[in-house]
């Protein structure tokens, strides 16, 4: 016999078994035929089939979910009935008003509850003496009755000169009562056997509106709970299972009057907003930090709940979007459909998009230094160019602008700009920073100026000015043209712009991706007054790109859907209309497309008498700063800072005609040779000067400035 085959014997009830006694336990060669599968088995999977299939699990949430709108409608009712019988409201309005810390609302409960029971005691009193007062009033109801029945049949027997007459309204009444005795025995059968159906349709009824069944009983669309409106008692729910144990008691112990917390849910756009007063013990950024759990209460998307803090102490605002409402696109920016718009820099307001209300967000750029910042791909570029687009219409603002990715995205700002640089590399960076160095010397000139005086806006644009400050290369001198430290040449220049241009209307706007200190000094942009930001990755970019306050506030472009909220902004500006209360506005920005672009910039040039666009720098005849400032001064020992400039001027006037003493003390401090104070005067030594000019040659340096 085969050593794969294992002879098989049958138990007692026929079933095969195997060696060991076991059943079902053969082992057989391949090939052989299978032993049948016992009927307990096939019993087995029939019946677990049944119990899972779909049909029986929707049978049994319809089964238990009517059967629980009966029990709560009960619970509901015999509830209700309760609260209107006894002083249970009151003191849970009570409770909830103390929570709160309301002691005024409480007091006013307080004393609704006293004389709802006062008015309870009277009416308890009173029915002790009911029952003779009753008997008496029917005694007396009965006798006069019946007097004024036979009065009025008297007066018909007088009339009718008929006897029997007298009798007659009496008998009516007494037919009249027997009638209602007959309609009563015909209704009260019917009534005893379909009034308790009644009662309980009534009951389930209740039940089915308050949906008090279990959430996996409920039909798929409540269950889901897409689109479910907003009401007070879903936020207290919300609020009540967010996790925050003191918020969870507090509400517990009000009951149903957790509701005292909000205030007056309002729609506000494509979604509501409701005030919540937190109870004692409770602070709001711990609501704050829990947003995805309460969206998900709310039945709705982390993204279209935001948690800001207003005025109010211990008050969390609430504004909850419509389900799918924020991926709805917000529609053409007014640049593009108003042809005849035209800008005004003093007094106007950029249309950059929509607020979350719907309601227009426009922005004023007047005197403000603009930072926008975000991760790559986000929107900030069009974003940044439709703010420029909208000043561009105003023929008196001036343009310098560096775009260092080099894409073509400001291209349709040629004609436009008296500078326009494209590119990413250190070449294009040097060039850029020349550019604002030169609205420097701009500044100063104008700051130089007789008072009063008044300029036209220049708007120094640098995009992804993060290539700027992690530039490495560095000039003749040495300087680094990136970085953040003191001799760093676009850092230094950005700075000195955000100290004094606003005051003569030379203003910076930044655009930069994926902040971090390196690439985005603190200074820079602390600088700025409007701070915007797009998507982010963390929290701390978030810090870095609007500031703490903002943040703490509420702001947070960190929680935005990279790809999904392109275009969104957090915006922190005087600027911007913000609520009251609010340190920042989320801004969903208008797209204006490269072609709708060009068509607005043809508008823009139709205003201007023509402008040259420059696409570098030129920087003149090659001198050398530091080699003229020694030859100045000659022999003497020191010299004073004004008789060098008048020196330098003479010497070469289109180099050094308008440096002022910043300039001089620029290149001398840059070399540890700067001007010092003597006999109350400012002087430049003759040795400290060879000195770093020696120094620097010595290092091996050029002498080409």
């Amino acid at each position: 016999m085969d050593s794969n085959v294992v002879r098989l014997t049958k138990d007692a009830t026929g079933a095969p078994q195997g060696p060991s006694g076991a059943p079902n336990l053969a082992v057989v060669a391949p090939g052989a035929e299978k032993p049948p599968v016992p009927l307990w088995v096939r019993s087995g999977r029939a019946v677990r089939a049944i119990v899972t299939h779909e049909h029986t699990r929707t049978a049994a949430r319809l089964t238990v979910r009517h059967g629980m709108y009966m029990v709560g409608g009960t619970r509901i009712v015999a509830k209700r009935t309760w609260e209107g019988r006894t002083a249970t409201r009151y003191e849970r309005m009570l409770r909830a008003a103390e929570a709160a810390g309301n002691y005024e609302v409480a007091a006013e409960w307080e004393e609704r509850g006293q004389r709802f029971r006062d008015a309870r005691h009277r009416r308890r009193m009173d029915l002790l003496h009911s029952p003779l007062d009753a008997a008496k009033g029917v005694a007396v109801s009965a006798g006069m009755g019946v007097g004024s029945l036979v009065a009025l049949g008297v007066v018909m027997a007088v009339a009718t000169k008929d006897v029997t007459q007298v009798v007659t309204p009496l008998m009516a009444t007494v037919e009249f009562i027997n009638l209602l005795i007959t309609v009563a025995t015909v209704v009260w059968g019917p009534a005893v056997t379909f009034g308790p159906f009644l009662a309980l349709l009534a009951l389930w009824g209740v039940g089915r509106h308050q949906q008090a069944a279990p959430n996996w009983a409920l039909p798929a669309a409540v269950r889901n709970g897409e689109g479910e409106p907003i009401t007070p008692s879903i936020v207290v729910k919300a609020l009540r299972d967010l996790g925050v144990p003191a918020l969870g008691r507090a509400i517990k112990e009000m009951g149903d009057a957790g509701a005292a917390m909000l205030g007056p849910i309002r729609i506000a756009g494509c979604g509501v907003e409701v005030d919540v007063t937190l109870p004692s013990g409770v602070s709001t950024n711990e609501v704050q930090n829990r947003r995805r759990k309460l969206a998900e209460n709310l039945s709705r998307h982390e993204h279209e709940v935001f948690i800001t803090i207003p005025q109010a102490a211990r008050t969390v605002r609430l504004w909850v979007a419509d389900s799918g409402a924020l991926d709805e696109p917000i529609g053409p920016s007014p640049l593009v459909t108003d042809e005849t718009m035209t800008a005004d820099y003093g007094k106007g307001r950029a249309p950059w998009g929509q607020d979350l209300r719907g309601d227009a967000a426009a922005i004023s750029l007047y005197q403000r230094h603009l930072l926008i910042t975000g991760l790559s791909n986000q929107g900030k570029t069009v974003a940044l160019r439709s703010l420029a687009l909208w000043l561009a219409l105003d023929k008196s603002v001036q343009f310098l602008m560096g775009d260092l990715k080099g894409v073509g995205d400001w291209a349709m700002f040629q004609g436009l700009a008296k500078v326009l640089i494209q590119g990413p590399t250190d070449d294009h960076v040097i060039q850029v920073t020349e550019m604002v160095e030169g609205a420097v010397d701009e500044m100063n000139r104008r700051i130089q100026a007789p008072q009063g005086t008044a300029f036209p806006p220049l708007i120094v644009l640098v995009d992804e000015a993060q290539v700027a400050f992690m530039c490495p290369a560095k000039d003749d001198q040495r300087r680094p043209y990136g970085g953040s430290k003191a001799n760093s040449r676009y850092f230094m220049a950005v700075r000195k712009i955000h100290n004094q241009g606003r005051a003569v209307n030379v203003l910076m706007w930044q655009g930069t991706q994926d902040p971090t200190n390196e690439n985005l000094p603190k200074l820079v942009r602390e600088g700025a007054h409007t701070r915007a930001s797009l998507a982010l990755g963390t929290e701390s970019q978030a810090r870095m790109a609007l500031g703490d306050k903002a943040v703490d506030g509420g702001a947070a472009p960190n929680l935005l859907r990279p790809g999904l909220d392109r275009g969104t902004l957090v915006v922190a500006s005087d600027g911007i209309a913000i609520p009251a209360g609010q340190a920042s506005i989320t801004v969903r920005t208008h797209y204006i497309d490269d072609d709708a672009a060009e068509a607005i910039t043809d508008r823009a040039k139709a205003l201007r008498d023509g402008v040259t666009t420059l696409h570098a720098i030129d920087k003149g005849e090659q001198h050398d700063p530091l080699a003229d400032i020694a030859s100045v001064i000659g022999t003497a020992d020191r010299v004073r800072t004004k008789d060098v400039l008048a020196r330098l001027a003479a010497l070469n006037a289109a180099a050094y005609g308008k440096w002022s003493f910043l300039d001089l003390k620029r290149v001398l401090g840059s070399v540890g040779a700067e001007p010092r104070k003597s006999d109350g005067v400012m002087v430049v030594d003759r040795d400290r000067v060879a000195r770093a000019l020696a120094n620097r040659d010595g290092d091996g340096s050029a002498s080409a400035a």
